[in-house]
C-alpha cells in the first residue's frame, strides 16, 4: 500500500504562481521563461519547452532593444516596464499551467523553495544586464572616439564638442561664429557646448547650473539667443538643451 501512495505522488517540484510575479519582475524576462519551462517539464509537457525559450529570448531581445530606442524626452516610471512583463508572466503561468500545478500540489508534489527562486532571479538579471552593459559601453567607446573638440577665443578658451561623422568641422566653425556676432561666447566666461546635426537641425546642447530651467529670469538669455542663432542660420533649424553635469541629463530643449 505504501508502494502504491508513493506512485501516486507527482515526481519534480513546481515553481507556484507568485514565484512568477517575484522572479520575474527581480529577474527579467528570461527568468519568466525558465520557470515556464522547468514547470512544463514537471507537469508532463517537455514539447513546449522549446517554443518556450525560443519566444522568451525574442521578447527580451525586443523588450531591451526597445528601451535603446525611447526618445530621451521621454521619461517613462522605471517600475513600469517590469511590471508589465511580470504581469505576462504571471498571466501565461495561469492560462497553461495553473490547473496542471494546482493538480501537482494537491497530490502531494513538492514546490520550489523561495530561495531557489530568489536564486535564479540573481543569475537572470546578471545574464541580462551583463550584454546590455558591454553594448552600451562599446557604443559609447566608439562615439567617444570620433568625438572632437575645437577651442575659439585668445583668452577665454570656449569649446565645442562634435561628432566629425556627423557634423563639419566648417559647420562647427560656422556655429562658433555664431556664438561670438551673438555674444554668447564672450571674454568673461568660458562655454562648453556640444554640437550634432540631424538632418537640417542643429541640436546644441548647453552646460548649465541645476535649477536655471526652472527660473525664466536665467532661462529668458537662453530663449534669446536661440532666436539669434536661428535667424543666424536662416536655412536650418536650431535647437538648444540645457543640460545640467552630463549630456544625457537634458533638463529643457529650446525649439
Amino acid at each position: 500500500m505504501n508502494e502504491t501512495i508513493e506512485n501516486s505522488i507527482p515526481k519534480g517540484k513546481i515553481f507556484k504562481d507568485k514565484t512568477f510575479w517575484v522572479g520575474t519582475f527581480l529577474g527579467g524576462p528570461l527568468v519568466a521563461g525558465y520557470l515556464l519551462s522547468e514547470n512544463f517539464k514537471t507537469i508532463g509537457q517537455p514539447e513546449k519547452v522549446k517554443p518556450t525559450w525560443i519566444i522568451t529570448i525574442i521578447v527580451t531581445i525586443i523588450i531591451f532593444g526597445g528601451i535603446f530606442l525611447i526618445p530621451e524626452n521621454i521619461n517613462i516610471p522605471n517600475q513600469i516596464i517590469p511590471i508589465v512583463y511580470s504581469a505576462i508572466a504571471y498571466g501565461l503561468f495561469k492560462k497553461y499551467q495553473e490547473v496542471e500545478s494546482n493538480e501537482h500540489i494537491s497530490s502531494g508534489g513538492l514546490i520550489h523553495s523561495w530561495w531557489r527562486v530568489i536564486g535564479i532571479s540573481i543569475i537572470g538579471l546578471l545574464i541580462t544586464i551583463l550584454p546590455i552593459f558591454a553594448i552600451a559601453y562599446t557604443s559609447d567607446t566608439i562615439e567617444q572616439a570620433n568625438i572632437s573638440t575645437k577651442t575659439y577665443g585668445l583668452n577665454v578658451k570656449h569649446e565645442i564638442a562634435f561628432n566629425e561623422e556627423n557634423i563639419s568641422e566648417k559647420e562647427i566653425d560656422r556655429i562658433a561664429e555664431g556664438f561670438r556676432e551673438t555674444g554668447f561666447f564672450d571674454l568673461s566666461v568660458a562655454k562648453y557646448v556640444y554640437a550634432e546635426k540631424n538632418e537640417n537641425k542643429y541640436e546644441i546642447s548647453i552646460s548649465v547650473i541645476e535649477g536655471m530651467a526652472n527660473d525664466n529670469s536665467q532661462l529668458q538669455p537662453f530663449i534669446d539667443l536661440r532666436t539669434q542663432m536661428d535667424e543666424y542660420f536662416p536655412n536650418n533649424i536650431v535647437e538648444f538643451k540645457l543640460t545640467v553635469d552630463y549630456l544625457d541629463n537634458v533638463v529643457k530643449v529650446l525649439k
